[in-house]
């Protein structure tokens, strides 16, 4: 460990916090140590020692202050992170509106409240026969019963085209509380909803986490020589595929270097699926994810395990969430960020 004083500062800032141990244990008050030896420190003590203990003293009060400030700083800002992270959830576009996910076969697919439709929508929620979404390869289009009122930004459709493989954005449709779009995942299409006014969202508490620890928070090196432009990731639908690959970060833990393999989404910050040893108790148990600052142009970056978080899966089972590679498994316990929720 460094020490940013000289030999003699060291040893005036030793003998102080020995002194100051001393002072404030009460018991010692009537010991040897005390009655003897500390009047005999004191009382022959050049006095530019004193000047100098004084000093140091101060310096070392501020520093304790800066770094008691500092964590506090660093503490705010997770929490502020997770309070928007938990706002996020709560969106319409959130995870915790989920109500259904139907893959669609090929040909016209019945839609409606009524339980003998193909795609059956919560109970009271919309007609009992509201219409049919009709797959023709990678194209879905909707046909609506007469009277249904079904909205796309707040414009009735009766019969369009609402999915085709180069849409630039896929349509929201609305009736009521409900909202559902189409999704594609390799060949298989389908349709998420969501219920505005789902139980889950109502009853939605909070997501426990651990305590704020910047111990969880470390330098890395992203290496991207020699490393893979794409890597296999697959998801719990068991598909997989090759996403791109930002380079494998280098860090250290607990005295061990550790590695994961980064994604590339193009979006500001890279992106890492991992699992750890706490997955199979405290944390969610397909693994969790984070993201990390790019790298500066030597590699440099930082990864913040205390904004470790739940993927879409452990608030819904209507989710497609992505599984950490293999690589990706670190034999460690991250008792940072987000704990399990729910039994998804």
């Amino acid at each position: 460990m460094h020490f940013p004083f000289s030999p003699e500062q060291t040893d005036l800032l030793l003998l102080t916090c020995f002194l100051i141990t001393v002072l404030h244990q009460n018991y010692l008050r009537k010991s040897s140590v005390y009655q003897n030896y500390v009047p005999v420190i004191f009382t022959t003590l050049p006095m530019n020692h004193y000047r100098k203990i004084a000093i140091l003293l101060s310096g070392l009060a501020l520093s304790t202050q800066s770094f008691a400030q500092s964590a506090d700083a660093y503490r705010a800002s997770i929490d502020n992170w997770h309070r928007t992270r938990t706002e996020n959830l709560k969106k319409e576009n959130g995870w915790l509106n989920l109500a259904g996910l139907f893959w669609l076969p090929e040909g016209s697919n019945s839609f409606g409240s009524d339980s003998t439709q193909a795609i059956v929508f919560p109970k009271g929620s919309i007609a009992a026969q509201a219409g049919y979404f009709i797959r023709k390869g990678h194209t879905v289009s909707l046909l609506t019963q007469p009277g249904v009122n079904i909205t796309i930004q707040d414009t009735v459709v009766t019969d369009r085209i609402i999915f085709q493989p180069d849409s630039m954005k896929t349509p929201v449709l609305a009736h009521g509380s409900l909202r559902w779009s189409v999704i594609q995942r390799e060949d298989r299409i389908g349709i998420r909803l969501r219920d505005l006014d789902s139980k889950e969202l109502k009853h939605f508490k909070g997501i426990d986490r651990y305590p704020v620890n910047a111990a969880w928070k470390t330098t890395a090196k992203l290496e991207t020589i020699g490393q893979p432009g794409l890597i296999s990731i697959t998801n719990v639908l068991g598909q997989t595929n090759l996403q791109n690959a930002a380079g494998k970060l280098v860090f250290t833990l607990q005295g061990k270097t550790y590695t994961l393999d980064v994604l590339d989404e193009g979006e500001e910050e890279l992106f890492i699926v991992f699992a750890d040893a706490t997955n199979a108790t405290e944390t969610y148990p397909s693994g969790r994810f984070v993201y990390i600052p790019k790298p500066d142009a030597q590699g440099n970056t930082v990864i913040d395990f205390n904004k470790a978080y739940n993927p879409p899966c452990a608030f819904t089972p209507f989710a497609t969430c992505p599984l950490p590679p293999p690589q990706n498994r670190l034999h460690l316990a991250i008792t940072a960020g987000e704990k399990n929720y729910g039994s998804h």
